[in-house]
């Protein structure tokens, strides 16, 4: 059975859509169901409507946003022309997959024909050069494990050993039956979720946050609450009362240099959290994705889990940034006792990590000091160049700029970033709207820019985003022939 959206839920997702799309003057007005029409494409772009789902009746979606059932009809005629939604008589209509489309890396929908495309969308790096060396060692590493039956599901003992000994150097002692090795860190959190949250059971996560933490929320058919970071980061009392307040099962939070405000958490907030946490009755997955990669001699304030008394805080982290993202290798900090558990949840969804790349994860954090040393000369300079294209393309655009991580937080001159991001595609960039980085679709004033890609790239994106902003601003029709991307 196909997941169902209700009128009123759709409408919500919608929010102020005469406005998010750009609606104009008399002179260039266009006409209610195109807009309506390119607001659900808008959806589509932005990952928060997915392909398959059964979209409401045309009477109940008109009586929720309070238009002419015409205009939907007319609106769901242009999303069938366009193939974002497939209809069949007396049964309804569904999300559909344009012909020539694919699922992007980011999880959106974009061309399959993308060679040329500046992508934005994903914060992360290409492989260091130490990798091809490091993969050479695992393999002359492999024999005496593959005597064995290879499924260990906590992970192969020489890279749990490295992970503990790493936190320990920062000033957590941690042994390594506290660590289990995951698929990466998206699936260290859809574990965790897996073993301690309940269906309808309430989760606390912040706003704006990583769009597929949400994703992970979602399925596991929590009821998300959420707490809202201000742009000067975390407001201390409000975060602790909300905690408090709010008793639910598990909060997730990104305090090292946060996806995608860039903040990093007082050290004050941190040693309170795990007290507020455990009087709530609530569990801390703590994302440290972000850690290594400081930019600013900055000193890192210690982990959540170093004022950890009750065994209320998970860490989870992984190489995915600091490292590689095709090495899916991420892992989970907790008490052994936990770690034990989720270790025999794990065996009921994928068995084991690959030993082999467990064994290349192993070599490269042999490496680590002049890895992260490297990648952090590297992301200083391009993010202080992507800084400086912003100032001179876009000076209306605000945004701090973050001491770490891998993006900028950028507000905009208006509540267009959906809009933009269409209007981008088009002219050869990809960049994540403010929308999927909230519990609720709103943040269009909001754009994500990471600066993990080249200094020219950089530079020639922020001019083609300069170029789109100028668009949106000129009146006309917008054409949807191929190749442009919607779904």
């Amino acid at each position: 059975m196909s997941a169902i959206v209700r009128g009123a839920q759709l409408a919500r997702m919608l929010n102020a859509w005469q406005v998010a799309v750009g609606v104009r003057g008399p002179a260039g007005r266009r006409p209610e169901y195109v807009v309506l029409a390119t607001a659900v494409r808008g959806l589509l772009i932005d990952g928060r409507l997915a392909l398959g789902v059964r979209l409401p009746a045309e009477r109940e979606l008109a009586a929720a946003l309070g238009i002419s059932r015409t205009t939907v009809t007319a609106a769901y005629r242009e999303l069938r022309d366009s193939g974002h939604i497939s209809s069949r008589r007396g049964a309804g209509s569904w999300t559909s997959l344009p012909a020539g489309h694919r699922v992007g890396t980011s999880g959106l929908w974009t061309p399959s024909d993308d060679a040329d495309l500046i992508d934005l969308g994903c914060a992360a790096l290409p492989a260091p050069v130490e990798l091809t060396e490091a993969a050479t060692e695992a393999v002359a590493d492999l024999a005496p494990y593959a005597c064995g039956a290879g499924y260990q599901p906590m992970g192969l003992l020489v890279l749990r050993e490295a992970i503990a000994r790493c936190y320990t150097e920062r000033g957590l002692p941690t042994e390594p039956d506290q660590v289990m090795v995951t698929g990466g860190v998206q699936q260290a959190l859809d574990l965790l979720l897996r073993l301690l949250v309940a269906p309808g059971q309430r989760a606390l996560v912040e706003t704006p946050t990583y769009p597929n933490a949400l994703s992970a929320f979602t399925a596991s058919r929590a009821r998300v609450s959420a707490y809202a970071i201000g742009p000067d980061g975390w407001d201390e009392d409000l975060v602790l009362s909300t905690v408090r307040a709010a008793q639910a099962r598990v909060a997730y939070l990104i305090p090292d240099f946060h996806n995608p405000t860039g903040h990093l958490m007082e050290t004050s907030l941190r040693e309170r959290l795990p007290s507020a946490a455990h009087a709530a009755g609530t569990d801390l997955i703590i994302d440290e994705s972000f850690h290594d990669l400081a930019l600013d001699d900055v000193e890192m304030p210690p982990s959540v889990a170093a004022f950890d008394r009750s065994a209320r805080v998970l860490t989870i982290g992984g190489m995915s940034k600091a490292y590689w993202g095709g090495l899916r290798i991420g892992w989970v900090r907790g008490a052994a006792p936990l770690i034990a558990r989720l270790a025999a949840a794990r065996v009921g969804v994928d068995m084991a990590s690959p030993v082999l790349d467990q064994l290349v994860a192993t070599r490269l954090l042999q490496r680590r000091d002049a890895i992260v040393s490297a990648r952090r000369k590297q992301l200083l300079v391009q993010r202080d160049t992507l800084a400086a294209a912003m100032r001179a393309e876009l000076p209306e655009w605000r945004f701090v700029l973050p001491r770490g991580g891998l993006v900028l937080w950028v507000e905009l001159d208006a509540p267009v970033s959906s809009a933009l991001a269409r209007a981008a595609e088009e002219l050869g960039v990809r960049v994540a709207p403010g929308p999927r980085f909230g519990a609720d679709g709103t943040m269009e004033r909001f754009l994500r820019m990471p600066y993990a890609l080249p200094e020219d790239t950089l530079v020639e994106a922020v001019r083609r985003l300069a170029s789109a902003r100028a668009d949106l601003d000129r009146p006309r029709r917008h054409s949807w022939s191929a190749p442009a991307v919607v779904a």
